[in-house]
């Protein structure tokens, strides 16, 4: 398991709901210690403190641990899921419209 890429996403999902690391350990009840070295890659963590974390930060298991899973479809549809649930409509749009002139313009570049 890459310690250190959980560690950058929880960081991640941390910052992204302006948590400070203080207010994320004790809301998952570790200290502010460990939950740095978490961030850091560090240390491991038990799979009840990954659910407490996971549970806090509105994330799923498989998200988190992407990095560990080996990709084939399913998982990157999950993890597009993932990044676009809870956001509005109009930035979903925005983000397929991305993703197609990315697409477009690795067509190109193979032609």
């Amino acid at each position: 398991m890459d310690y250190k890429r959980l560690g950058e996403r929880i960081r991640e999902e941390r910052l992204r709901l302006h948590l400070t690391q203080a207010q994320l350990a004790e809301a998952v009840d570790i200290s502010d210690t460990y939950m740095g070295a978490i961030e850091r890659g560090e240390r491991s963590l038990t799979l009840a403190t990954l659910v407490r974390l996971v549970n806090r930060l509105g994330v799923s298991v498989d998200y988190m641990l992407s990095d560990s899973v080996s990709d084939n479809d399913s998982n990157i549809l999950d993890q597009f899921r993932q990044i676009t649930d809870g956001q509005p409509l109009e930035r979903k749009q925005m983000a397929i419209n991305v993703l197609r002139a990315v697409f477009s313009y690795f067509k190109s570049e193979c032609e």
